[in-house]
């Protein structure tokens, strides 16, 4: 009688519950397998309260739902101390856990080249210069690029820079987005981020790489017509739209500005990113959105359609999962809804204020994308803990 009250006192809702010392294993179960076998290893050497052999496989059958084995003599020996462990017990991390971790590697593998999101251009953010960059610490430019928002307007840019037949040409001819797209992207996310976060010294030396860069880029196109990366009239077209495509994306799909920035604020971050453009070579460049507007129309009469397998690869590029591929198209979808007026009819695409009923779809994703990478950036945790306003990156704590 009294091994049967204090057997009753120890499970709750057919669940048995530790007593005082003794170690819980939790295999996933659904009950503390390791205490069942402490109990049952321990009421083995207790004369006054053995208990019978088939207790444990008498306890199972009283589970729900769970049948009980032919015999316990399993349940009565040591767990094994080695041997792959199954996909719900990695370390005692249930899978529901893993998953933001293995979101995050396979993101920033995609976008930097670098599971950890800390290639060595990375944390040079963190470790080149001291002091702000060219653009003020949480200001509008550091708001519009650390928004994934940054996403669609990357598609965007791309769908808009396409329909300039030379811009077209020397992507064609000098680049390896074909063999090598997500090698492309993390180049361009480079340019990107340390200009945008890294100090003025470094934001200085990525320029001239840009630079020396585009000065093996020239030739001509399929009709002769000459090109050159360095062409400051083709740079300003690519800052162009690159510019209107990254406000359309951040007003559409990105995170409702601070009030601190004032209604104003797209005006602020065309002026502002236009230093990155004119480093480059760029000139006569807007400082507003309405001159941004105004320039991109100029441009009307050498657009040239984008073919379609250029429009086909951007939209749905090779070399993602299945997930992936369900993902990317949601921002592709908004992407082509953002595209100027302007280019849109080059670029095959809506363009923007038509096809908005896809745009709240990929709001949605973008903010479930934010919440499994956590609020900031590694390049915007780099560049924090150069000014002194944040902690050290996980990268710079396992060097030290």
């Amino acid at each position: 009688m009294q091994h049967q009250q204090d057997d009753h006192a120890t499970r709750y809702q057919g669940r048995l519950l530790p007593r005082p010392g003794e170690e819980v294993v939790d295999q996933g179960l659904g009950f503390d397998v390791g205490t069942l076998l402490t109990r049952r290893r321990r009421h083995r050497h207790d004369t006054d309260r053995r208990r019978p052999r088939w207790a444990a496989a008498r306890w199972l059958r009283r589970w729900p739902g769970r049948p009980a084995p032919r015999r316990c003599r399993s349940l009565t020996r040591p767990l094994r101390a080695a041997g792959p462990r199954p996909g719900w017990d990695r370390g005692g991390v249930p899978a529901v856990t893993a998953l933001p971790e293995a979101v995050r590697s396979r993101f920033r593998a995609r976008v930097s080249g670098d599971p950890e999101g800390a290639p060595d251009w990375v944390r040079e953010i963190g470790t080149v210069g001291s002091g702000p960059g060219w653009f003020e610490p949480d200001g509008v430019v550091w708001w519009v690029h650390g928004d994934l928002s940054t996403l669609v307007g990357g598609v965007a840019a791309l769908l808009g820079q396409a329909a300039h037949p030379l811009a077209l040409a020397g992507v064609q001819r000098h680049s390896t987005y074909l063999a090598d797209p997500w090698g492309r992207l993390a180049g361009t996310a480079r340019w990107l981020v340390v200009t945008t976060f890294g100090s003025a010294e470094l934001a200085g030396r990525e320029a001239a790489r840009v630079r020396r860069m585009h000065t093996r880029v020239r030739g001509t196109d399929a009709a002769g017509r000459p090109y050159s990366a360095g062409d400051p009239q083709l740079l300003r077209w690519v800052h162009l739209a690159f510019t209107d495509a990254f406000l359309a994306a951040q007003q559409a799909v990105g995170r409702p500005a601070p009030a601190r920035f004032g209604r104003r604020w797209p005006d602020r971050y065309v002026a502002e990113w236009a230093r990155s453009a004119r480093a480059l070579g760029a000139d006569d460049l807007p400082a507003s959105a309405a001159e941004l507007g105004e320039a991109l129309a100029g441009y009307r009469s050498v657009l040239e359609p984008v073919p379609g397998d250029v429009r086909a690869f951007l939209t749905a590029p090779p070399g993602l999962g299945p997930a992936e591929q369900v993902f990317y198209r949601g921002l592709a979808d908004a992407a082509g809804s953002l595209v100027s007026p302007v280019l849109a009819a080059a670029a095959g695409v809506p363009g923007r204020g038509r096809g908005v009923v896809r745009l709240p779809v990929t709001r949605a994703q973008l903010r479930v994308l934010q919440l499994l990478l956590g609020p900031r950036s590694p390049s915007e945790e780099a560049a924090r803990w150069r000014l002194g306003a944040g902690p050290a990156p996980a990268w710079a704590r396992h060097r030290s």
